[in-house]
């Protein structure tokens, strides 16, 4: 299915469930508990990388990540208002692929003005160029208390699929914690990477047991972690995996935690957004390999 320019949050969010037999012999989707709605496990982050401005080659590259990233089963591509001109290059690629309906649209609210947000949101959605949305947060908590009454009433209404809180960089973990149980959410977004586990500590328990989805940013830091291991070796069990590169092992390692959906790893590169999209294909670490891969990590 295809969406139209002016698509519905019900057909995008309908193009993403899959029928039965084919949700059990796809190990890459992931089931999102509140709707049972499933998404892939590997989406595409936006910040930094699609804030090109009105550049036309720098555009048309990024439509080609985008184009990539569909072509290899599609799934959330999540933004901000807070990353320049990256909605408006979603929406520049979006359109250029006719609105494929395997996307799963993710943006934010991020304004202190508690009245502003209505109207922000409407912007993104003309950036976007799309009439909803299948998850909209908070970003950073900020004016969370209006932000979320907002979200809930739009949830409510019919006109937004899912709702959640974002933090990152491990900030304001008390409160998110706090939150996440006040609060019927559907998704937290959270900072969780090979380097940043403090995550697993509470947070991570408690989505599981509040049936809450999680969506891991900066999986690479900003591409630090790749650079800082690049050279160095895999550990043992990345044979067993199939598995060839580090950023294929941090993604399997993310993506292989029981608590986590969605790793959204940022790109201006086709060959990275299939090289990402492979890592959630194939055998995953148990939770033995998963120690192993920590072990290694840090006798670097």
């Amino acid at each position: 299915m295809t969406l139209t320019r002016r698509a519905t949050i019900r057909g995008a969010l309908a193009s993403i469930v899959v029928p039965g037999a084919a949700l059990a012999a796809d190990p890459t989707l992931r089931t999102i508990p509140s709707s049972g709605a499933r998404v892939p496990a590997v989406g595409l982050g936006s910040w930094i990388t699609f804030n090109v401005g009105n550049d036309p080659v720098l555009l048309d590259a990024c439509a080609d990540v985008i184009a990539a990233f569909v072509d290899e089963g599609g799934g959330m591509i999540d933004s901000s208002p807070m990353y320049g001109s990256s909605q408006d290059t979603i929406g520049h690629g979006l359109e250029r692929l006719g609105y494929p309906g395997t996307v799963f649209a993710t943006d934010k609210v991020w304004t202190s003005a508690a009245d502003r947000g209505p109207a922000q949101i409407a912007r993104t959605r003309a950036a976007w160029g799309v009439d909803g949305f299948d998850l909209l947060q908070v970003h950073n908590l900020v004016a969370w208390e209006a932000h979320l009454e907002t979200l809930f009433e739009m949830k409510q209404a019919g006109r937004l699929g899912h709702v959640g809180l974002t933090t990152s960089h491990g900030r304001r973990h008390d409160l998110l914690e706090r939150l996440m149980r006040d609060h019927p959410l559907d998704f937290v977004q959270l900072t969780y990477n090979l380097a940043d586990r403090a995550a697993e500590d509470r947070l991570l328990p408690l989505a599981q047991e509040r049936g809450i989805a999680v969506i891991a940013n900066r999986p690479f830091r900003r591409g630090a972690l790749p650079r800082a291991l690049e050279g160095r070796p895999l550990p043992d069990v990345a044979a067993d995996l199939g598995v060839r590169t580090w950023p294929q092992l941090l993604l399997k390692f993310i993506i292989s935690h029981p608590a986590l959906t969605v790793a959204i790893p940022a790109t201006t590169k086709v060959a990275h957004v299939r090289e990402n999209k492979a890592a959630a294909r194939g055998a995953l670490p148990d939770a033995r390999m998963r120690r192993r891969i920590v072990a290694h990590f840090e006798n670097l």
